[in-house]
């Protein structure tokens, strides 16, 4: 513990490295006070329907990564989550427009061109995601909560002006932190609003344990260790790779009567199991809403049946398909981020080669049947703890807002985030010659 607490003062020890986290907090403090303030002309006072329609379902994962903006009626209520939207439709339509593939090779120019693209996208999905929330306020909300009057048209244009503006500027928050802060922005925000959650969840859980006598505290203490055990797993998801050997040709340099061997020093290619991060589970979440919605157009009794099931985000058949999606959409979107052909054509130019295996095309195919081994396994752990909330709900009789915490979006997320800010701050402990944060903290001597 004394070795932690000297690594947290050797960060406060770099001034730039400290004013990076100081502007982190302010600007996460700035998202944080927004979620907080309704849209004008709604009684705030009257918005309990709408906090019910978010504690249990899917609604509670749109609240949940909007930190309670959603069921706050606030000027975030969309949360930053029309950006993601965009940057995944962006990223897919890079598959199939030249001109969008043309941009991603075009280096710094290119993502500039790119993040401009993304932002228009971004207030196109606003300004239809808009309209629906408003929808929802007036289904869900008594009259007598629209203060300007219900159905107003005053308050529709206005509320979805300030919508579009509140995601925007939670965009502009997100890219500022990235810019001047530590770590990933947009991550950033999306990790602080579930974390937002986490209190009310456990105290939830808590009364109902202990309070209530639902199981008592030693039920509740085994929930936490099994809590902590899924944190391990999913780090050691995000960080596991395969090492591929790579072999670089000798070559000597000759000097006064002495002959040093350079290169011929054995490396490796590091290939991740979770090469696609959280993007599976977002992409499935993503097309989980459509079933129910698509039933829910017609009046039949297998169409309630398919709604029922489809909006019960812990019933089996819901956690089913959200399973198989992800795996599924693991293997895609592997397929599309992990550029085996570059990778080979990169190792051939820079003399490399992987030992027993022919450069070119040979290598390129290799690489390929790997990843395809080594993503398998990966995308079933994956599934794994996306529906581990639903297994924990069912097999322990958890608080639904609390299983939330055990997987799924949120729990990867979580990880992920912190796992990237971890090594960015480490990095900047490195360079002024520090340990980093999960080392032992003391001053390293400059080698001269």
């Amino acid at each position: 513990m004394k070795k932690f607490i000297e690594s947290l003062s050797n960060v406060w020890k770099i001034e730039e490295l400290k004013n990076r986290i100081l502007m982190t907090l302010g600007l996460l403090l700035v998202y944080r006070f927004g979620a907080h303030v309704t849209l004008p002309g709604i009684d705030a006072t009257q918005l309990n329907s709408l906090a019910g329609q978010t504690e249990k379902g899917i609604g509670s994962i749109l609240d949940m990564f909007t930190g309670g903006a959603f069921s706050k009626a606030s000027v975030f209520a969309l949360g930053i989550m029309p950006y993601i939207s965009a940057s995944i439709v962006v990223q897919l339509m890079g598959i199939a427009i030249p001109y969008l593939q043309k941009l991603q090779s075009d280096g710094e120019s290119g993502r500039k061109k790119i993040n401009q693209i993304t932002r228009w996208l971004t207030i196109v999905i606003t300004l239809v995601q808009g309209p629906t929330y408003i929808y929802n306020l007036y289904r869900t909300l008594p009259g007598s909560a629209f203060l300007l009057g219900f159905n107003s048209f005053e308050f529709l244009f206005s509320s979805v002006i300030i919508l579009v503006t509140g995601t925007i500027f939670a965009m502009w928050l997100g890219e500022k932190i990235t810019d001047k802060g530590i770590g990933n922005g947009i991550s950033l925000l999306i990790m602080v609003g579930i974390l937002a959650r986490f209190p009310q969840a456990f105290i939830q859980e808590f009364t109902t344990r202990v309070t209530n006598n639902n199981g008592g505290p030693m039920l509740l203490v085994i929930e936490i260790i099994i809590w902590l055990l899924v944190i391990i797993a999913c780090v050691l998801l995000t960080m596991a790779i395969r090492k591929i050997p790579v072999q670089y040709a000798r070559r000597t340099a000759s000097g006064d009567f002495e002959q040093d061997m350079l290169g011929g020093k054995r490396q490796w290619i590091p290939l991740k199991l979770n090469a696609a991060g959280v993007m599976p589970i977002i992409f499935a979440q993503a097309i989980m809403f459509i079933p129910a919605a698509v039933a829910g157009l017609s009046k039949s009794d297998a169409s309630q049946t398919i709604v029922g099931a489809f909006s019960n985000m812990f019933g089996f058949w819901y956690n089913f398909v959200f399973a198989t999606l992800i795996v599924v959409f693991t293997f895609f979107y592997t397929a599309i981020t992990v550029p085996t052909n570059k990778m080979s054509d990169d190792l051939k130019r820079s003399g490399g080669f992987i030992p027993g295996v022919r450069p070119g095309a040979e290598t390129s195919d290799f690489l390929d049947k790997v990843m395809s081994l080594i993503t398998f396994p990966g995308s079933l752990f994956l599934a794994l703890i996306a529906v581990f909330p639903a297994i924990v709900v069912s097999l322990m009789d958890v608080q639904q807002s609390w299983a939330m915490f055990f997987g799924g979006t949120s729990l990867i997320i979580m990880v992920g985030v912190a796992i990237d800010t971890i090594q960015q701050i480490n990095s900047y402990l490195l360079n002024k010659h520090y340990d980093g944060l999960m080392k032992s903290g003391k001053n390293r001597k400059a080698v001269a």
